[in-house]
């Protein structure tokens, strides 16, 4: 004799057997009875997103945990980026005023020659050797063509001031010697 298969749902009741419950605990019937409301017993339809996502605490946990962990190292990162960034610049600049500095004593040593300071004072002072003629020759305007003396100041005052006149500097000496430990600045 063979049996016929049975699907995983059915709900019929053998010899012996007690009729299947659904998910909810209610027993399944092959048919309704009268009066009784037709229901499905199925499981209602659960979003696919939902399905899915079976977190439990401890993995909720162990998410907060590695979100406090990365925002704790971005922000040493970040620092840590910055400070780099400032070293860099540091060294760069560093560089910078050694060449610089190295510069600057490459002329100081050239200032030790004599024969360098007798060319500068010629080229920029128009100064002559003793017994030599010196010529300067005069554009039509009057001023010197092809160098000469020519002496300006690095340093310019700002605009609306003026340079210190004589009684400005006497009054400045005299308020300093009646108050020699108070600093007076002069106008």
């Amino acid at each position: 004799m063979a049996r016929a298969p049975r699907s995983p749902r059915s709900t019929s009741t053998g010899p012996g057997r007690t009729p299947r419950r659904s998910r909810t605990g209610a027993r399944a019937s092959s048919s309704p009875t009268p009066g009784e409301p037709v229901t499905d017993s199925r499981p209602a339809a659960v979003p696919v997103w939902r399905r899915g996502l079976h977190l439990t605490r401890r993995a909720l946990v162990m998410v907060i945990v590695v979100v406090v962990l990365a925002i704790s190292f971005g922000s040493s990162l970040r620092i840590y980026l910055t400070q780099q960034h400032d070293l860099a610049v540091a060294e760069q600049e560093i560089r910078e005023r050694s060449a610089q500095i190295a510069d600057l004593q490459s002329e100081l040593a050239r200032w030790d020659d004599p024969a360098y300071v007798k060319a500068q004072a010629r080229e920029r002072l128009g100064w002559v050797m003793p017994g030599e003629t010196g010529y300067r020759v005069v554009g039509e305007d009057g001023t010197p063509l092809g160098g000469g003396a020519v002496i300006t100041s690095e340093e310019a005052l700002p605009s609306g001031e003026h340079d210190p006149v004589w009684w400005d500097r006497l009054w400045g000496s005299v308020q300093t010697a009646d108050a020699p430990t108070r600093k007076v600045s002069t106008p």
